[in-house]
């Protein structure tokens, strides 16, 4: 029995249309005779996917109890008994409830696979194993339900299921997604544009990896060797000579014939910087490839052809556009020709054009010899001299010396030179030498001396042997110097391109940090990342190291194109044709990196702007009623005062001013947690730290709450604390007023301190509903209330306001389960040090802007009528 295959709707988020797309796909093969069953679809109360159920058969799912309730899964056992040829398994990540036979929905797609069922399922891009760390530094949720890639690539079918940001958000506020009141919070947090731009490129970039993963595959198993190219990409090869302009207009009529073709003009400067080529002809022909959306290159290579083969093939161009040669005809004697050399050595996946022109045979200057090693002007000088003046100067001493040393061992001398000068300047300063010291050797120590003769046939195969040796010895050097220079070229490539890869699985390196690492390796003074919104718009730097950075890529010395609005600058030198390899890993890294800024930049923007959203959300709610009903009361009292149609009573003009003072102190409470938060979100807090005991402070804090509603513990032998009395009263006011609330009437809260190490604790403790492990961080975040708190209890910041005073005060205020039930407020202070003094300022965290302190804002505290604050609820 063959095993089945798997077909597979990926997805960049919920909502996407994977279980519709899935859906659709069995109607299709159900109407071409298939037999076709729903072994698990959820359609989550979707009405558009509930539809498509209908007409499909569906296994009856199995019942899985769990902690006293039933759940639902897929019944694999009779889906196998049912043996259907396709299957359809919805949510391949899912994990099954504790008891099902296996542990995740794709061990039971694997079942099924091997009893030879075809599947059909979906997943998203977000439950891919390997994805995980991604998804949450995006989106700022862990994926618990994840999948292995393994399983995922395995498939014989995936299918991306698309759709933008834009649609995926419009469904979600038309309600075809989530039910109507999770839509504002779904579209505030995990949907937002960002976060679904960002899944949605992951999706894109896996199944792209994904196809090519199956191209390889039919590649290999079809023998295929030659390169497939995408699109044309046409390499014009320019000499600075006025023919170039015919190539360039040449290769971009060649490119308008297909469609996305791109045409690269490339310069290939020697080394040394001698060559005949006119800088404004150059200028010109920059200008005319650009007008014609082409891109212009400035490379060094010492070996034209060489070079230029290596550019073209580091772009992955498809064609090579070159022009007939200038050279006349007694000058091929040099070589056959950059024109011939490139078509030879070009390979079957690189086409050649040679281009006639108006300059053809009209000549040229003589090839610059240079050293094919590039070991620099100093090196190749200094072989030169070694190799013709110290022979000279070698033979003047000689003829001078009364000793005759004898044919062999002067030979053996002039030798020496020439290795010497094949191991400073290469190849040709060795050559050279070994042809003048036989000259020198045959003027003036081979009879008849002084004669350009030899009479002794000895001496002409001792002067052979000799040119011979030291052509060969300069060759061997000369090759040891090439192979040494790749080496160390490779090993450097292999070092920066190691980096890189480190740097992108890690996603430490930044912007700035990267175009340091690319001016320290290509040793240049400045590199800049310019970028521009269209062809028309002006180039504007994403980010730039070093000093006096280009403004421009025409003004750079080396410029690499990243797409069709970014370019990687630089200044200092023009690079090697092979350099532009390791500068195109660079710039695609430089690109990632811009992008990857921004896509943090945006969600953190995103984040704040959610923030600060459900901040004034809650402080409109807050305007529109918990302040309202105060100044409701207010009004009301101050309007039946002032009417004259009511004569009242002493008693009821008591009770209507009672009315009043109520709401002003109410409305004083609201205001104040609003301007302390507000002090505590800007960093304007800033506490003096004095020295004083807790039995001074916490006594004052309960004038709040009712006398017989606190038990309270505070033995007179606990070392004195470190605090702002100010801020300690208010935070432990909220606390104990938010305790009280929330505490049954027949319950007392016990307020408790305790000394411990160099921390003193004072635990609130009450008898209340308490709150769930997973809520405990949550009810100091501000506006938020627990539970079912009635509105008008206040805005929800009793406990935001104690807990920010508190870490105001180097504090720490936490929630912990009452034993028995309820909930234990643990305010940890720091205990009073020797060298604590009396008036002694403490940070707050951020710092303070303002010089007035809210200790001093809150001195009425200690009047003996204080104004509490009111704690909001949990």
């Amino acid at each position: 029995m063959g095993r089945g295959t798997l077909r597979i709707y990926l997805g960049a988020a919920p909502g996407v249309g994977k279980t519709y797309a899935m859906l659709s796909e069995a109607h299709r093969r159900v109407e071409r005779g298939a037999d076709c069953v729903v072994g698990f679809v959820e359609h989550h109360g979707r009405p558009r996917t509930e539809v498509m159920l209908h007409g499909l058969e569906q296994v009856p799912r199995r019942d899985v109890p769990y902690r006293g309730a039933d759940f639902t899964e897929m019944d694999v056992d009779a889906v196998l008994a049912r043996r259907p040829a396709i299957a359809l398994v919805d949510e391949l990540a899912h994990t099954n409830v504790p008891g099902s036979r296996n542990a995740k929905r794709w061990q039971d797609v694997e079942e099924l696979l091997r009893a030879g069922i075809d599947v059909v399922t979906t997943v998203n891009i977000q439950h891919l194993e390997s994805l995980g760390d991604v998804v949450e530094s995006i989106t700022g949720v862990r994926q618990r339900e994840t999948v292995p890639d393994e399983v995922v690539r395995r498939a014989d079918q995936i299918e991306l299921v698309d759709m933008s940001p834009q649609a995926l958000r419009r469904r979600m506020a038309h309600g075809n997604i989530y039910q109507s009141d999770k839509v504002d919070a779904a579209l505030s947090n995990y949907f937002r544009p960002g976060n679904l731009t960002a899944l949605r490129e992951l999706a894109l970039l896996w199944v792209a990896d994904r196809a090519d993963e199956y191209l390889q595959e039919y590649r290999g198993e079809h023998g295929i060797r030659s390169t497939w190219q995408a699109r044309e990409r046409i390499v014009v090869g320019l000499t600075g000579g006025p023919e170039g302009r015919t190539l360039i207009r040449r290769a971009s009529r060649m490119a308008a014939k297909g469609s996305g073709s791109e045409i690269l003009a490339v310069y290939i400067a020697r080394s040394d910087g001698l060559t005949a080529a006119s800088p404004k002809e150059l200028a010109v022909q920059r200008t005319l490839v650009e007008d014609l959306g082409g891109t212009f290159h400035h490379v060094i290579g010492d070996d034209i052809p060489e070079a230029l083969l290596e550019f073209a093939r580091g772009v992955n161009a498809t064609q090579i556009v070159l022009g007939s040669s200038r050279r006349k005809a007694w000058q091929y004697v040099f070589g056959p020709g950059v024109g011939a050399t490139v078509a030879r050595d070009s390979g079957p996946d690189l086409d050649v054009h040679i281009v006639t022109h108006e300059e053809v045979a009209r000549g040229r200057g003589l090839p610059v010899v240079r050293s094919a090693a590039r070991l620099g002007r100093p090196r190749i000088i200094a072989g030169w001299i070694v190799g013709i003046v110290f022979p000279a100067l070698l033979a003047v001493l000689l003829t001078h010396v009364n000793a005759d040393p004898g044919l062999a061992n002067e030979m053996l001398l002039f030798l020496a030179l020439t290795v010497a000068a094949a191991l400073l300047g290469g190849l040709w300063p060795a050559l050279a030498s070994a042809a003048f010291g036989s000259l020198l050797l045959n003027y003036f120590f081979a009879p008849p001396v002084h004669r350009f003769t030899i009479s002794d046939p000895k001496n002409i195969v001792a002067i052979a042997v000799f040119f011979g040796v030291a052509v060969s010895v300069a060759s061997v050097v000369d090759l040891a110097a090439r192979r040494t220079h790749q080496a160390a070229r490779l090993r450097a490539e292999s070092e920066i391109l190691s980096f890189l890869a480190g740097s992108v699985l890690r996603g430490e390196t930044t912007l700035d940090a990267l175009l340091e690492r690319v001016r320290e390796t290509f040793a240049m003074e400045s590199v800049a990342l310019l970028e521009r919104t269209s062809d028309v718009e002006p180039w504007k730097p994403a980010g730039s190291v070093g000093p006096h950075p280009v403004g421009r890529p025409e003004d750079a010395d080396v410029d690499m194109p990243i797409g069709d609005h970014m370019a990687l600058a630089l200044s200092g030198r023009v690079l090697p044709a092979e350099d532009r390899r390791v500068l195109g890993a660079f710039a695609a890294q430089a690109a990632v990196v811009l992008d990857r800024q921004r896509l943090v930049g945006e969600a953190e923007e995103a984040r704040r702007l959610a923030e600060g959203n459900r901040i004034r959300t809650a402080l409109l709610a807050a305007v529109s009623h918990d302040l309202r009903t105060p100044l409701a009361s207010i009004k009301a009292s101050v309007s039946s005062l002032r009417s004259d149609d009511v004569d009242w009573s002493e008693e009821d003009r008591a009770e209507l001013l009672e009315g009043i003072e109520d709401g002003a102190d109410r409305l004083d409470h609201l205001v104040g947690n609003l301007l302390d938060m507000s002090r505590l979100q800007t960093g304007t807090v800033t506490p003096l730290i004095r020295e004083i005991d807790l039995d001074e402070v916490v006594p004052m804090a309960l004038g709040g709450v009712p006398e017989d509603s606190v038990v309270l513990d505070v033995p007179e032998t606990l070392p004195m604390v470190a605090v702002d009395p100010g801020l300690l009263e208010r935070s432990v006011a909220n606390v104990v007023e938010n305790a009280v609330k929330y505490s049954p009437p027949d319950e007392r809260v016990l307020v408790r301190a305790s000394h411990l190490g160099d921390r003193v604790e004072v635990r609130v403790v009450d008898r209340g509903p308490g709150v769930p492990d997973e809520a405990k961080d949550r009810i100091f975040a501000p506006f938020q209330r627990h539970g079912d708190a009635p509105r008008g209890t206040g805005v929800g910041l009793g406990l935001a306001v104690a807990r920010g005073f508190a870490e105001a005060m180097d504090g720490t205020l936490a929630a912990e389960d009452t034993p028995g039930g309820g909930l234990t407020m643990v305010l940890t202070l720091r205990a009073a040090t020797r060298d604590s003094g009396p008036e002694r300022a403490a940070p707050a965290g951020a710092g303070a802007a303002s010089g007035t302190s809210v200790a001093s804002e809150a001195s009425d505290l200690n009047s003996p009528d204080p104004i509490r604050q009111k704690a909001g609820p949990q």
